[in-house]
C-alpha cells in the first residue's frame, strides 16, 4: 500500500527537482535575426565646390568689340589646268589629252579671301590681330558686329609674336578691357570669340590648360594653352577671362587633321600690347639681346651643377662681338635672374631680354661652381645674324685617332683625342675628345658617336688623364660640354 502511494509522490518530487534545476541554470541565448536597414552614408561637404560659368553676360558686354577680318589676295588663279588637278605637268611637259581641255580654262587672275578675327583696343579704330592673318594681303577689310565694313590699314606686323596692328577710320567704337595674363590660373575658365570658318561672332569656352608653354621656333611667346575650341578663322581673336578682360590673342592650334583637337595656344595680351605700342610708334619692333646660346636645365644637370632644383638658363655658347662677350660670362654658367626677375625656365630669358630696350643696362644673377655672383651688361639690339635660341644640330666629320683611343668600360664609353687638324676645325685651342662608342651609361646620358667632349663642367679635357681627373671631382653625375657638329650643349653623364 505504502509502496503504491509513494510512487506518485516520488514522481512529483522528481519533477519538482528537475524544475528547480532548470530555474537555477543560466538561460540559453537565442539567435535574433536583425534585418539590415539601408542608410545613406554620411558625406562631408566637398572642400572644392565647382560651378559651371554663364558666359551670356560676358558676350553681351564685350561681343561688339570683336571684329571679322577679311584679307584679300590676288593670285594666279587656275592658269595651269594640270596643276589644278594635281597632275604636276609643267609648261614644258604637257599631256596632249589635258592640253585640249586647257584651251577652255581661263587665265584671268582671281581674288582669294581669307577670314580671321580681331578685337578693338581703342575707340578711334586700332585693332589687334595675328600677323599671319594679314600676311601678303593686298587689301584688308574689317566688319563690325553691326555689319558695318571698313577698309583697314596695316600699321605694322611682327612675325616673332604673330602680332599685327590695324587701323580703321572710325570713332566711338566699343573697345575691349585689357587684363593681366600673370593673374591667370591653370584650370580657370576662359572664352574665345571669333569667326571660325567665316561664322562671325562664334563663342567657344574652356579652361586654361597650361601657362608659359614654349613651342618650337617661338622664342618670344610664353603661350597660354587652353582647350577652347579654336579653328581656322579664329586666328587673331580675343581670349577672355570671366571678368570680361582680354588675357590673350588666339594664334595657333595643335592638330593632325587641320581642325581643332583639344589644344590651342594664345599670345599673352601683355606681349601683344607691348608689340602694338612699338608698331604704332615706329611701324617696327626692336628687341634686345645678350648674345648667348642657352638650353634647359634638366634634373640631372641641376644635380651635376650643384643646384637645389632645375631652374635658370644654362649658357652653352657666347656669341662673338655681343654684350655677353664683353663680360665674364662663360659656357656652363646658369643665369638665374635678370634685374631680380626670376628665370625659372630657359625660355624665360628671351622673354625678359627681348622687350628690353637696346642700350639698357641689366644685372644678371649667375650660378657657377656652387655659388652666385652678379654680372652687369648693356643690352644690344637683336640683329638678323645673332640669336638667343639653340642652333640646329649638324653632324661634323672627324677622323678618330684609333691609336690613342681609350675605354672606360664601366661607363660604356670609348674616347679618342682630337688631332690638331680636327681641333682647328672645331676652333678648340685645348683640343677635345671624340666619342668613338657610347653604350650603357654613356648612351643613356645622350652621348652619340661623333660627339666631341670639350670639357667636364668648365674643366677642359684633351686626353685620358685629364678626363679621368675631371670626372673624379663628381660623385654621381658629371656635366659634359659637348659639340655636335655646330651645336653646343651640356649632357649629364651618369657615373653610377
Amino acid at each position: 500500500m505504502k509502496r503504491y502511494t509513494l510512487l506518485p509522490l516520488l514522481a512529483v518530487l522528481a519533477l519538482n527537482a528537475c524544475s528547480d534545476k532548470k530555474e537555477n541554470q543560466a538561460p540559453q541565448e537565442t539567435a535574433v535575426v536583425v534585418k539590415p536597414t539601408l542608410q545613406e552614408p554620411k558625406r562631408e561637404q566637398p572642400k572644392i565646390q565647382m560651378q559651371l560659368p554663364d558666359f551670356t553676360q560676358l558676350v553681351e558686354e564685350v561681343g561688339a568689340s570683336v571684329v571679322n577680318i577679311q584679307s584679300h589676295r590676288e593670285n594666279a588663279g587656275n592658269s595651269s589646268f594640270n596643276d589644278l588637278f594635281g597632275f604636276g605637268f609643267g609648261d614644258e611637259e604637257i599631256d596632249p589629252f589635258f592640253d585640249f581641255f586647257r584651251r577652255f580654262q581661263p587665265d584671268d587672275k582671281e581674288e582669294a579671301v581669307d577670314n580671321g578675327s580681331g578685337f578693338i583696343i581703342s575707340s578711334d579704330g586700332y585693332i589687334l590681330t595675328n600677323a599671319h592673318v594679314v600676311k601678303d594681303a593686298d587689301s584688308v577689310k574689317v566688319m563690325l558686329t553691326d555689319k558695318r565694313v571698313y577698309a583697314a590699314k596695316i600699321i605694322g606686323t611682327d612675325t616673332a609674336t604673330d602680332t599685327a596692328l590695324l587701323k580703321i577710320e572710325a570713332t566711338d567704337l566699343p573697345m575691349v578691357k585689357i587684363g593681366n595674363p600673370k593673374d591667370l590660373k591653370v584650370g580657370e575658365w576662359v572664352a574665345a570669340i571669333g569667326s571660325p570658318f567665316g561664322f562671325e561672332n562664334t563663342v567657344t569656352a574652356g579652361i586654361v590648360s597650361a601657362k608659359k608653354r614654349a613651342l618650337s621656333g617661338e622664342n618670344y611667346i610664353p603661350f597660354i594653352q587652353t582647350d577652347v575650341a579654336i579653328n581656322p578663322g579664329n586666328s587673331g581673336g580675343p581670349l577672355f577671362n570671366l571678368y570680361g578682360e582680354v588675357v590673350g590673342m588666339n594664334s595657333q592650334i595643335y592638330t593632325r587633321s587641320g581642325g581643332f583637337m583639344g589644344i590651342s595656344f594664345s599670345v599673352p595680351i601683355d606681349v601683344a600690347i607691348g608689340v602694338s605700342e612699338q608698331l604704332k610708334k615706329t611701324g617696327t619692333v626692336k628687341r634686345g639681346q645678350l648674345g648667348v646660346i642657352i638650353q634647359e636645365v634638366s634634373y640631372d644637370l641641376a644635380t651635376a651643377f650643384g643646384l637645389d632644383r632645375p631652374r635658370g638658363a644654362l649658357v652653352t655658347k657666347i656669341l662673338p662681338d655681343s654684350p655677353a662677350a664683353k663680360t665674364e660670362l662663360k659656357a656652363g654658367d646658369i643665369i638665374l635672374a635678370v634685374n631680380d626677375e626670376v628665370v625659372e625656365v630657359s625660355s624665360d630669358l628671351p622673354l625678359i631680354i627681348g622687350p628690353t630696350p637696346p642700350g639698357s643696362v641689366v644685372k644678371l644673377s649667375v650660378w657657377r661652381k656652387g655659388s652666385t655672383f652678379e654680372v652687369e651688361t648693356t643690352v644690344s639690339e637683336l640683329g638678323s645674324s645673332s640669336t638667343q635660341t639653340a642652333e640646329k644640330p649638324q653632324r661634323g666629320y672627324v677622323v678618330p685617332n684609333d691609336q690613342s683611343s681609350f675605354m672606360l668600360p664601366e661607363l660604356g664609353l670609348t674616347l679618342s683625342p682630337l688631332d690638331k687638324v680636327s681641333a682647328t676645325r672645331y676652333q678648340l685651342e685645348n683640343g677635345g675628345l671624340m666619342v668613338v662608342k657610347a653604350e650603357k651609361l654613356a648612351k643613356k646620358s645622350g652621348l652619340q658617336h661623333g660627339d666631341v667632349i670639350v670639357s667636364v663642367g668648365q674643366n677642359a679635357v684633351a686626353d685620358e688623364n685629364s678626363f679621368k681627373n675631371a670626372i673624379a671631382g663628381y660623385n654621381n653625375i658629371a656635366p659634359l660640354y659637348v659639340m655636335r657638329g655646330k651645336q653646343s650643349l651640356y649632357l649629364p653623364l651618369v657615373l653610377k
